[in-house]
């Protein structure tokens, strides 16, 4: 759960919140925080009742019927790999410090490919080894972090925090920002299936996880705020940190952490996304090779090959910005299906056993409108894709619900 939503961003996030409240914007961590918690607890109860693949798509599935639910899958799936296509341009653009040759045109393509091919093979080999790995990068990527809280907090500097001064606070902008920045959760709840015991743990490690981000990220931003100087010029602000802090050796350490979380991040990628694929072609709603389990390392290695090949694909052809922007966008439509799937379930099943949100029916619906208010701050030019992407979704649930038709039984 923490390696999804702490990757890259947060290498990057103080910068841009000292731009928007200066020596407030912890106050916005806060916020946005109370925000996505809303729509963390509409998570944790859906998805206590399952124990399946398929997070957010099974969810919808259940509660709205099969055309829902694929559509849902459907842009889950596209959040997944733009996101893991942003991030290889992320891992690309800060091995280049380090390593000149990786900022020419076929050093960036080489990290990318020789990334991908990593963790597919270590996702294919197995969810053991995956999940191991994941922790590992996890725990390594979060010392820096726990570096820049502690000592950050032992330096912090009020005459630091008065050089982050903004003319005009930008609220609703830091707390969208901090919105996407906070995302990702969703999908650590795909691989139900391969879980000891989701339908008990699922809530616990959603709530304790959120709570978790929510601390290190406040946490980072009062030690940035309260040490680096005209925090909003950085842009790095982490490992100009503890540049500040450590010296020389401080500015390394702080650009391979980002190394270590993007890469943290994209093994986590190959772990769970696959298990999109894999759900959906089960239920005959894209082509059956995808649901295809390897016989003797029982995993979807098939799903997790075409996976990789799509995340890897995008990286090379596009853009960090435009990416991320798009992965954004169709990852509020995701959170107000879970949303609207939890007054469902309840009007079909009743209350669950294993978890219940606090207030319930309420607090879906106060989630389904932070959403929508979301998605109306943005233009239409950042959201020009997503109409496509569901129009494409469409023809491709016509296609196999008339090709299974046409099969003799």
């Amino acid at each position: 759960m923490i390696n999804s939503v702490i990757g890259s961003g947060v290498f990057g996030l103080p910068s841009a919140l000292a731009g928007f409240a200066g020596a407030l914007s912890p106050v916005t961590v806060l916020i946005a925080g109370a925000g996505i918690f809303v729509i963390v607890l509409c998570f944790a109860e859906v998805g206590s009742r399952f124990d399946g693949a398929g997070g957010p798509y099974l969810y919808t599935r259940e509660a709205f019927g099969p055309n829902l639910g694929f559509q849902v899958g459907w842009l889950h799936i596209w959040t997944r790999l733009l996101s893991c296509a942003a991030v290889l341009n992320v891992l690309s653009g800060y091995l280049t410090p380090l390593v000149p040759w990786t900022g020419t045109p076929f050093g960036r393509a080489s990290v990318m490919i020789f990334a991908m091919t990593l963790v597919t093979a270590v996702n294919v080999i197995g969810v053991k080894q995956a999940a191991w790995t994941v922790n590992a990068f996890t725990i390594a990527k979060l010392l820096p972090l726990a570096l820049v809280i502690i000592l950050g907090g032992l330096s912090f500097e009020s005459s630091v925090a008065a050089t982050q001064v903004v003319a005009e606070p930008k609220w609703t902008e830091a707390v969208l920002l901090l919105m996407f920045g906070y995302g990702g959760f969703e999908s650590a709840v795909v691989a139900g299936s391969e879980s000891k015991d989701p339908k008990r743990d699922t809530a616990f490690a959603l709530i304790t996880a959120m709570l978790a981000i929510t601390v290190i990220y406040f946490l980072i931003q009062i030690a940035v705020v309260g040490v680096l100087p005209n925090a909003a010029g950085s842009k790095a602000p982490v490992a100009e940190t503890l540049g500040v802090l450590l010296g020389p050796a401080g500015l390394t350490l702080g650009s391979i952490a980002v190394i270590i979380s993007v890469y943290g991040w994209l093994t986590g990628y190959s772990l769970m996304s696959p298990r999109i694929f894999y759900s959906m072609a089960e239920r005959k709603e894209l082509p059956s090779a995808l649901g295809k389990v390897h016989p003797k390392l029982r995993t979807p290695y098939i799903a997790i090959l075409v996976n990789s090949a799509i995340g890897l694909g995008l990286g090379l052809s596009s853009n960090f910005g435009q990416l991320a922007t798009f992965a954004a966008i169709s990852r509020l439509g995701i959170y107000i299906a879970t949303c609207a799937a939890l007054i469902a379930l309840r009007r079909k099943h009743g209350e669950p056993t294993s978890f219940r949100a606090p207030g319930g029916i309420v607090l879906a619906v106060v989630g389904i409108g932070f959403c929508i208010w979301l998605l109306s701050t943005r233009s239409l030019a950042q959201a020009w894709f997503l109409p496509i992407v569901i129009l494409i979704g469409v023809a491709i649930r016509y296609g196999m619900v008339a090709y299974h038709k046409g099969k003799p039984a």
